[in-house]
């Protein structure tokens, strides 16, 4: 399984952004897929998740401002971020695993399979 996050950039404060992770070598029909992020000097932090099942969840830093989405046919994960803030300026990071149970979507060290990183930088 490969995962290939993109569409990282630098933009102002309240510009939108959308992230896209796509998904080759496996067709995942359960579990989680979710974005975290890290800021420079940081620890990885949750972002948001999306169960197969449809269910979406988000940290409360970016509920209201961040939607995460995902498209089947073309095997890709989106975050949209709207309303962007310094404070989201970090390395935006997609993973996945099949077979995560819902006390550990928060967990980066439970995520099996990850992308590269995409910077994101929100200036003021």
């Amino acid at each position: 399984v490969q995962l290939q996050a993109s569409g990282g950039g630098l933009v102002q404060a309240g510009d939108s952004l959308r992230l896209s992770c796509g998904i080759s070598g496996r067709t995942f029909t359960s579990g989680f897929m979710a974005w975290f992020r890290q800021p420079s000097g940081k620890e990885r932090e949750f972002v948001a998740a999306l169960k197969w099942s449809g269910h979406t969840f988000y940290s409360d830093s970016v509920k209201g401002r961040f939607t995460i989405s995902r498209d089947n046919a073309k095997k890709t994960v989106y975050l949209q971020m709207n309303s962007l803030k310094p404070d989201d300026t970090a390395v935006y990071y997609c993973a996945a695993d099949p077979t995560l149970i819902h006390s550990s979507l928060r967990r980066p060290q439970d995520y099996d399979y990850w992308g590269q990183g995409t910077q994101v930088t929100v200036s003021s």
